[in-house]
C-alpha cells in the first residue's frame, strides 16, 4: 500500500518534532495550513501525540519519529 497524502502529511509533521530532547514538542496553531491542522488531529487520535494540537511525542510517536528519520535519510542520499 503505497503512502496517501494523508500519511504523507503526517510524516512530514512527526519530522518537524524536535528529536534532541523528549521534553520538547510543538504547538499548531489553529491558523497554521488546515492540512497540518488535521494532519495533528490524526496523529493524536493513533495515539503518536499528547494533544489534537501537537504537545508531546509519545513513546510509540518516538519509535515512528526515529524510523521516519532513517527512511527520509536512506531515501534522500544519491
Amino acid at each position: 500500500m503505497p503512502f496517501n497524502k494523508e500519511l504523507t502529511e503526517e510524516l512530514n509533521l512527526i519530522l518537524k518534532f524536535p528529536n534532541s530532547s523528549l521534553m520538547q514538542g510543538l504547538k499548531i496553531h489553529h491558523d497554521a495550513e488546515p492540512s497540518m491542522v488535521s494532519a495533528a488531529q490524526r496523529l493524536f487520535e493513533k495515539g503518536i501525540v499528547s494533544q489534537p494540537d501537537g504537545g508531546y511525542l509519545t513513546d510509540l510517536g518516538h519509535d515512528l519519529a526515529e524510523h521516519a528519520q532513517v527512511i527520509q535519510s536512506a531515501l534522500s542520499h544519491r
